[in-house]
């Protein structure tokens, strides 16, 4: 999706889902619990800090699958991810997903954690973006304020939960695999979870968000519960 689109299909999901979206109780971010490094990186940040759009702000939600309470769901389809909660109840944050090609999906957990990883891209992102062996850690790495690794059977499947120097795009699928968040809030996630958490990641086609973003973009819309 080009830059344009994605920026052009966020707006316009903006603009549906005013006064459509019900039932999510919706939660600022507590700068108190970040950590000085954090505040001091943050406040460093070049990138520009663009508001996420209501649909996707961090909320708390009804939830209706049936994963255990303190497991993720992340819900490609809809740019979603939860963390369950107890008694039908879960968090829920507007995330950045990569285009459907560049997707990974399944069952994984969380295998590693960083504060302020550094990148590592694969040899593949450096071939398609022209970036270099390593970025080191810092307030405008595309890696962001935090890091969680996804495993599967043991091995690294070089798909990541992280942070974002480009909150604009949140809401959007654009040409990176990898799940990211606000800076903010993976910060918010990452304290929550701990390693050997369970991560769902739904398949292409598959999601199933009571509110259904995408119904939204083509002028219909659902409420969440």
């Amino acid at each position: 999706m080009s830059s344009l689109k994605a920026t052009l299909g966020i707006l316009a999901a903006s603009l549906m889902l005013s006064g459509c979206i019900q039932g999510a109780t919706y939660e600022a971010t507590n700068t108190q619990n970040f950590k000085p490094r954090d505040k001091e990186l943050l406040a460093k940040v070049s990138y520009v800090k663009t508001p996420v759009p209501e649909a996707f702000r961090r909320a708390i939600v009804d939830y209706h699958r049936k994963e255990a309470p303190g497991s993720i769901v992340v819900d490609s389809d809809n740019h979603y991810l939860y963390l369950v909660q107890a008694n039908g109840k879960a968090i829920r944050y507007g995330i950045t997903v990569g285009e459907e090609a560049m997707a990974w999906s399944g069952i994984a957990k969380i295998g590693s954690k960083t504060e302020w990883p550094p990148w590592h891209p694969t040899p593949g992102e450096i071939s398609r973006l022209g970036v270099p062996k390593f970025v080191a850690p810092g307030p405008d790495n595309p890696m962001g304020s935090r890091a969680l690794y996804l495993y599967s059977g043991g091995k690294d499947t070089l798909f990541r939960i992280h942070g974002t120097n480009q909150p604009e795009y949140i809401g959007a699928s654009i040409s990176s695999g990898c799940i990211r968040m606000t800076n903010e809030d993976v910060i918010d996630l990452y304290d929550r979870v701990g390693l050997n958490t369970v991560v769902v990641v739904l398949e292409p086609k598959h999601g199933d968000s009571p509110f259904n973003s995408a119904l939204a973009l083509q002028g219909g819309g659902a409420n969440v519960q």
